[in-house]
């Protein structure tokens, strides 16, 4: 009888040092499931904003599948690519959390609509940084003239109170636009190169080659870089083939970066097929269209990983 409790009492013991081990190696490790809106990208790992949670920190491996869901009842999954996790899409992740309390990634899902509306999301960044260097800018210039103003003209001092007083609306309208687009507009702009296309065209002009490799090149020295990649097209023709055009294109780019310049794929962002948006030329001359038949290539830099 005692060698009966004996064997029992070292099998128990056996099996709790096993469940032990499997815990502390993690094979226990329950799967998890979370679903939020990516606020921040840097190569591998995404921030994921929860709502009513804290912010949860998803690491992406090679084999974390990327699928956009499809159809009415959402039943069809299309495979893309980690690209398509950009700043602004909603996702939803299952995996399980290592022991620093990290979602590893094994699936990650989002809807075709919410990765067309991030992207109008990133389309409408740039525009709004422009503006608001230019209005800083003006903002300076302003400044300094009724500086000077109020110093030497004395009597112009009911016109100098009006125009302050616009100016601070103007900078209160910048500041709000700023703080609307949150983390997904805090970049730098480390470095540029826009490709023509000939009309009608999507194949890259050979010639552009070494400017996107020196690129590519340059960028591998920054920390926590990412590319960004965006096509356009003039507005001569149907809207529907110049979406067309402007989607080739920047996907041709895309290859060449990914290929010839060794970007890794993820410090990629989605290449954006912006059409016939942002005009940067008149479409009433051939000198406006050929600068409108283009593709912009970013290197950004998240100004936190920067230091500001």
């Amino acid at each position: 009888m005692r060698n009966s409790n004996r064997f029992h009492t070292g099998w128990i013991s056996i099996a709790a040092l096993t469940l032990v081990a499997l815990l502390s190696t993690g094979l226990l490790a329950q799967s998890a499931k979370t679903q939020g809106v990516i606020k921040a990208r840097n190569g591998d790992q995404m921030l994921l904003q929860v709502s009513g949670s804290p912010d949860v920190t998803v690491l992406l491996t090679d084999t974390t599948q990327v699928g956009q869901v499809q159809g009415v009842l959402k039943a069809r999954r299309k495979q893309m690519s980690m690209a398509a996790l950009i700043p602004g899409l909603a996702v939803n992740v299952e995996g399980t959390y290592n022991t620093e309390n990290q979602l590893v990634a094994e699936k990650v899902s989002f809807k075709g609509d919410d990765l067309q509306e991030a992207q109008r999301m990133q389309a409408g960044m740039h525009e709004v940084k422009v503006q608001n260097q230019q209005q800083q800018e003006e903002l300076a210039k302003q400044n300094a003239a009724l500086k000077a103003q109020n110093e030497a003209l004395q009597q112009q001092q009911a016109q100098l109170t009006e125009q302050q007083k616009k100016l601070a609306e103007t900078k209160a309208a910048i500041e709000a636009a700023v703080a609307r687009f949150g983390q997904l507009d805090d970049y730098y702009i480390r470095d540029e190169v826009t490709v023509y296309f000939a009309n009608g065209k999507v194949t890259v002009d050979p010639k552009y080659i070494p400017q996107l490799q020196k690129l590519a090149d340059s960028a591998k020295g920054i920390d926590g870089y990412m590319v960004e990649v965006k096509g356009y097209a003039s507005s001569v023709g149907s809207v529907s083939l110049n979406q067309k055009l402007s989607e080739d294109r920047a996907a041709n780019v895309t290859n060449i970066l990914l290929q010839q310049g060794h970007v890794p794929l993820t410090r990629m962002l989605a290449p954006g097929a912006m059409g016939e948006s942002q005009q940067v030329g008149s479409d009433k001359t051939a000198e406006g269209q050929a600068e409108n038949r283009r593709v912009v290539v970013r290197v950004l830099q998240s100004k936190g990983i920067a230091g500001v």
